[in-house]
């Protein structure tokens, strides 16, 4: 049996710190998501919809009509997983699937009445949520935060 003393244990301790759950940052980025997943699955549960829901309203809030493989791509998203969600929001009168007329293999995504009227409702909840996670955050840190987000996913993708 290998004995380690209090002070090299200590040392490794502070040595590694920053790696070591809980005070790692991917550890604490996971945290934050979850937490905010559930906040936002607390706001969506009204609509009887989920966080999944509102990334793919999302995307066709910004650009209806878009194919089913384009919609996987933004949100990083396996086909398999995405036609679940596809189904469930159809079945729910959010969106209806159309075959593209040039190419039949191809599956167009777009919003119905119901889900163009979400837009108006749901963005303000997902401000409300990113008000109260920020809440003491100079604009400028914000910023900074993101851009950090978007070179670590970049760097990593």
């Amino acid at each position: 049996m290998v004995s380690i003393s209090e002070s090299d244990n200590s040392r490794f301790i502070a040595s590694w710190q920053q790696v070591l759950a809980p005070h790692n940052l991917g550890y604490r980025i996971k945290l934050l998501s979850q937490l905010l997943t559930r906040k936002f699955t607390e706001k969506l549960e009204p609509f009887g919809l989920t966080p999944f829901h509102w990334l793919v309203l999302c995307c066709l809030w910004q650009d209806d009509g878009l194919p089913t493989s384009s919609i996987g791509d933004k949100l990083q998203q396996v086909g398999g997983t995405l036609t679940g969600v596809i189904d469930r929001m159809e079945e729910r009168g959010l969106v209806r699937r159309e075959r593209d007329i040039k190419d039949r293999r191809i599956w167009r995504i777009w919003l119905t009445d119901a889900g163009r009227k979400l837009q108006d409702i749901l963005p303000p909840l997902a401000v409300e949520l990113r008000e109260e996670a920020m809440q003491g955050i100079a604009d400028s840190d914000r910023e900074l935060f993101s851009h950090i987000l978007n070179q670590a996913i970049a760097n990593i993708s």
